[in-house]
């Protein structure tokens, strides 16, 4: 099968085979926001042309390919949900000669007020989570721009909720009073621990962000190591508000997993990596099969 994880900056195409094992990828930065006109069949076969010639079934397409934004729109699939939620959801597609495409849906929840969440393209990798560890119940974080905390219970998702820890770091640093007094050096892991720790200090997270600056004013503290308690002390403030207290699976990129794996021991809790990329690999894989024996 051919599968794609399509997003804003980057479009990354796998080919897998029945096993899930990746036989050869491909990344562009192709991502929804790049192609211009709305030509994303053209945009898909700039990459992968050659593979298209020899695939007969439709491709799995994951991410924001399938939001307003994107080639169709996939309406969110509402949790509880299981990956063979996600495969009676997918949107199907075609273009040029017979070309044939499947987009996965998201997912949506409510919190205990009743605001929506949303996530989209998480869930085939909190899936491939699932099918990777074969464990029916879980904690599972997803790290990035806009973190995500997901309860798991028997393999289905039952809710989640979303952090913008990420993007609240790049604008403190870019466009706040504290990127000022910061300056580049390699990783504190010190200083990334004391703002873990200043976290648990109370909720005032307000005023914990003030005293990144003040601790390099009062010389408690190098501007170079600023960048890394505020990136502790954010993810510490993350975690306290997600709570939870068993194991969990941290799925992202190996340098900001790192950071979590290590926030969460400092927590006491139990954590283990997962790499991104496995973890869509497997979730294509396993909602791919799904939809077509279904349609069988």
């Amino acid at each position: 099968m051919i599968g794609v994880d399509w997003g804003i900056t980057q479009l990354r195409a796998y080919q897998i085979d029945s096993s899930g094992a990746v036989l050869a990828s491909r990344s562009a930065p192709k991502g929804i926001m790049a192609v211009s006109g709305g030509d994303f069949a053209g945009a898909l076969e700039s990459v992968i042309a050659d593979w298209l010639d020899r695939e007969a079934e439709p491709i799995l397409m994951s991410g924001m390919i399938g939001s307003r934004q994107g080639w169709v729109e996939a309406a969110y699939a509402t949790c509880p949900a299981r990956p063979a939620d996600v495969a009676a959801a997918l949107v199907e597609l075609t273009w040029g000669s017979g070309r044939r495409g499947l987009i996965c849906p998201g997912l949506t929840c409510r919190d205990a007020d009743g605001v929506p969440d949303v996530m989209r393209g998480e869930e085939v990798q909190i899936f491939g989570a699932l099918a990777w560890q074969g464990d029916g119940t879980a904690a599972i974080c997803h790290p990035g721009t806009h973190s995500k905390h997901v309860t798991i219970q028997s393999g289905a998702v039952i809710g989640f909720t979303t952090f913008m820890t990420g993007e609240l770091f790049a604008v403190l640093r870019e466009h706040s009073i504290l990127g000022r007094t910061m300056a580049e050096g390699p990783v504190d892991w010190k200083a990334f621990d004391e703002g873990v720790a200043r976290a648990q200090q109370g909720s005032a997270w307000l005023h914990h962000l003030f005293g990144a600056r003040t601790r390099v004013l009062m010389g408690d503290l190098l501007p170079a190591s600023e960048a890394d308690y505020l990136s502790g002390m954010l993810i510490g403030h993350e975690l306290a508000s997600a709570g939870g207290n068993g194991a969990v699976t941290v799925i992202g990129a190996p340098e900001l997993a790192e950071r979590y794996l290590r926030a969460f021991k400092q927590l006491g809790r139990v954590a283990r990596g997962l790499p991104g990329e496995t973890a869509t690999v497997k979730g294509l894989r396993l909602i791919h099969d799904l939809a077509i024996n279904r349609k069988r």
